[in-house]
């Protein structure tokens, strides 16, 4: 079985969530950008809120590829003080990177967020989604990030992973539903017809229209 689209793919993994449906507390966060076309799919289904939750990893030096921590929406930042240790870099160097990158999530979050305020997730139960998981360092980053804001519950959602990865996550997340794991898996794009790049503007647009649903707004703005 292969999505035709990240939206097909939302409707699929919004089944496999219906537990979730009409529930005050759920909030549905995307990672972006290939997370937020599903989220949003995901989030009308179950007429919950939805918003971006923005990781920038901080590479190291040299070996951008290497993290030696990550930064996230709401002012979290993350440090691996293994790697930092043992690679010997010292605290400036890691203020620099860190400054760099802060300069770079708060352009992403001006641009798809606009003036809206990063939401408040603490006691509530957060359902983060991306389009698919391969080595799943992102989500891993997401996850540690999120939990030094406190919620109640952090579910891991996506339409395809990597069954292994998937297990792993098991340990991670209060709750990990992967639709698919498919066995060879590959990669990601493999299990979209089309998996073509999401745009700037498509995340803000998506944004726009599924991050009235919270509080009062909840019945009033959603999307039908």
């Amino acid at each position: 079985m292969r999505f035709r689209d990240r939206t097909e793919a939302g409707w699929e993994l919004a089944h496999k969530l219906r537990h979730y449906a009409d529930r005050p507390d759920v909030l549905v966060l995307a990672l972006p950008r290939g997370g937020v076309p599903v989220a949003y799919e995901v989030a009308r289904t179950l007429t919950a809120p939805l918003d971006v939750f923005l990781v920038r990893k901080l590479g190291v030096p040299g070996r951008r590829e290497l993290a030696m921590g990550a930064i996230a929406t709401g002012g979290v930042r993350i440090i691996n003080e293994a790697v930092a240790q043992s690679l010997g870099i010292p605290d400036d160097i890691i203020e620099d990177v860190t400054a760099v990158e802060r300069l770079e999530l708060e352009r992403q979050e001006r641009k798809y967020r606009g003036g809206r305020p990063a939401p408040d997730v603490a006691g509530r139960t957060v359902i983060l989604v991306d389009d698919g998981l391969a080595t799943g360092a992102t989500m891993r980053a997401a996850i540690a990030a999120l939990r030094q804001q406190h919620p109640a519950r952090i579910v891991v959602a996506v339409p395809v992973g990597a069954r292994e990865t998937c297990e792993e996550f098991q340990g991670v997340a209060d709750e990990v539903v992967c639709a698919l794991t498919p066995d060879p898996f590959y990669a990601v794009g493999l299990w979209y017809e089309d998996f073509s790049q999401t745009s700037d503007e498509e995340v803000h647009d998506l944004l726009e229209r599924g991050g009235a649903r919270d509080g009062e707004e909840a019945t009033s703005g959603a999307v039908s």
